[in-house]
């Protein structure tokens, strides 16, 4: 449920309907627009007299109900575009994230040298693995808090904001300490417990879908980060599993759209784990902005070949480069830039 409240109500009369969730053991979670001002009402068990009661308060003008389950995350409680920042980067809105570099961290010298690549061709945020999961006990797992020192560094000189990915409630304070977005990998969407972790640090968390996730639980485990006061989450979507064998995943551009209109929040895209394959990587990127994504993180690296990980779907930096330009065409045609 959402009580809108009048364009003129006070801080007293919001606080007022505050409390009496607070009476219902529910909690009211309150959204300011340029339009409206709604408070979403969640909790386990909601009163089926308190939209009435609560339409007659002072301030208020209606109550409706959510047809939706989850209920932070939907154009229902906030119908405008949520844009997420990022140290000077904005992401969402009339804003494009290009979030670039390599699978993992391996190095000094090969995470200076792409991050100075992909500065230079024109991304805005730095991408690199410190905590690896790998479906073999036996394949590069990462540096650990080097890896995150290393990347700090990288910022440092070219002054990218870090994403990088935490894989346990126990390592979120860690991760924080170096980390500008916090990401959450497809086969950690429905670790619920570490998801409300990221979402009590009040930090921009991307959160991939799963392998084999609806529409529907991805935005699920959205709503548990924002149910924890945290309204910083981008949306990722980096393809699915199917019966088709001829490319890694199946990357679903359905779902920008759909979680788009279903959601405010802003929706980018991994066409490198999408795909697989590099050579595919250029085309889908193109797709997706076009799609009406607010954003991609492709893998680079200064020598695929040689890539402790996913080499083969990594662009090196001049097909990198070559592909910004491109990028920029589609993104004034839908109406973004960055």
């Amino acid at each position: 449920m959402i009580v809108v409240m009048q364009t003129d109500s006070t801080p007293g009369q919001i606080e007022a309907v505050l409390n009496r969730l607070r009476e219902h053991s529910l909690r009211g979670h309150l959204t300011v627009g340029e339009e409206r001002t709604v408070i979403a009402v969640v909790g386990a068990a909601i009163p089926p007299t308190l939209r009435e009661e609560l339409e007659h308060f002072a301030g208020v003008k209606e109550t409706l109900r959510i047809t939706q389950p989850y209920k932070l995350v939907s154009r229902e409680v906030k119908p405008s575009d949520t844009v997420v920042t990022v140290g000077d980067v904005k992401v969402g809105g009339e804003h494009l994230a290009i979030i670039a570099g390599p699978c993992s961290v391996e190095s000094e010298e090969q995470i200076m040298a792409t991050a100075r690549a992909v500065r230079e061709a024109g991304a805005n945020m730095l991408r690199g693995g410190a905590f690896k999961p790998r479906s073999s006990p036996y394949s590069f797992r990462g540096l650990g808090e080097v890896g995150l020192q290393l990347l700090a560094q990288a910022r440092a000189e070219t002054g990218l904001p870090i994403v990088t990915e935490v894989m346990t409630p126990a390592d979120v304070d860690l991760v924080a300490r170096y980390a500008d977005v916090l990401q959450i990998g497809a086969r950690n969407m429905q670790n619920y417990q570490l998801l409300e972790e990221v979402g009590r640090t009040g930090m921009p968390v991307l959160l991939k879908r799963g392998l084999s996730a609806t529409i529907e639980e991805w935005l699920l485990s959205a709503e548990y980060i924002i149910a924890q006061g945290n309204p910083n989450v981008i949306l990722c979507e980096r393809g699915i599993r199917t019966f088709e064998t001829a490319t890694r995943n199946t990357l679903d551009l359905n779902a920008v759209a759909v979680a788009r209109k279903r959601s405010h929040l802003p929706v980018i895209v991994d066409p490198s784990h999408g795909t697989g394959k590099w050579y595919l990587v250029p085309p889908l990127t193109l797709a997706a902005i076009a799609a009406g994504a607010d954003g991609v993180i492709i893998e680079v690296h200064p020598d695929p070949d040689r890539a402790k990980s996913d080499g083969g779907q990594s662009l090196n930096p001049e097909n990198f480069t070559s592909l910004v330009p491109q990028m920029r065409a589609i993104a004034k045609v839908v109406g973004k830039t960055w």
